[in-house]
């Protein structure tokens, strides 16, 4: 699949944070990276945007963009590529691959509670999916999906074994990019321990959501048990929008 522009541009930007070459802890302004890169003002504008939602810099109003130190000092707290919520790229980890394995695919009756939180209809349909998502072959994420059928209307299982988010962006330029979760741990179930090896005595860290679209609609319902070793949660607080 293609890549976008700016998401180049935000990859080359942190490379170049990391080889020091800004100085000063400041990047150049906007017009200049603009002209540098050979991209339009909308495109480095999305690229900045993407790294200050990140954490990696951040913008003082009047003197222009600064990195953040903290990026420099731990840079495994900032490893977010992507540019919406999807967990593949959330979740990446250098020199691990990840991979999805599909357990489940249906078309299913929105039930009461998720036609509510979907926006939908009483008689509307969603998709309903299990995938278990592993890092170098150690499962750690099983993760329950519910997707209406008018919003991805040809949704087949390959898709689902990989970044959904992702194809969604580079397909339909439809981008997953606010969700309100809600996380929670508690003990792990007998398929928690089977799927992610657990002992009886581990728990699982539980997140569950709606994520939606740029525009405002609805697009998944989600449930994601997470194994513990893997559970890390990091927040970035700005109060100004």
């Amino acid at each position: 699949m293609a890549d976008f522009v700016y998401r180049t541009v935000m990859h080359d930007i942190k490379q170049n944070i990391l080889k020091g070459n800004y100085e000063g802890m400041r990047l150049p302004d906007e017009r200049s990276l603009a002209e540098f890169y050979q991209v339009s003002r909308s495109s480095m504008k999305r690229a900045l945007e993407l790294l200050a939602q990140q954490g990696i810099v951040f913008k003082k109003r009047g003197s222009g963009t600064f990195i953040n130190p903290l990026y420099l000092k731990n840079q495994a707290m900032f490893r977010y590529e992507g540019s919406n919520l999807g967990l593949t790229d959330s979740f990446k980890v250098p020199g691990k691959k990840q991979s999805i394995k599909l357990l489940e695919f249906h078309v299913v009756k929105a039930s009461p509670e998720i036609a509510q939180d979907l926006f939908l209809t009483e008689n509307d349909f969603v998709y309903e999916f299990k995938r278990l998502r592993l890092l170098d072959q150690q499962p750690f994420i099983i993760e329950t999906g519910y997707i209406p059928i008018k919003i991805m209307p040809e949704l087949k299982e390959e898709v689902l074994q990989s970044s959904l988010f992702n194809f969604l962006e580079d397909t339909q330029s439809k981008t997953v990019t606010r969700s309100f979760l809600n996380i929670t741990v508690e003990p792990s179930s007998q398929e928690d321990q089977a799927q992610m090896h657990l002992k009886p005595e581990e728990p699982v860290g539980v997140m569950e959501g709606i994520f939606f679209l740029d525009d405002g609609t609805p697009f998944e319902v989600s449930n994601m048990r997470v194994h513990y070793q893997y559970m890390r949660f990091n927040s970035f607080v700005n109060l100004n929008n």
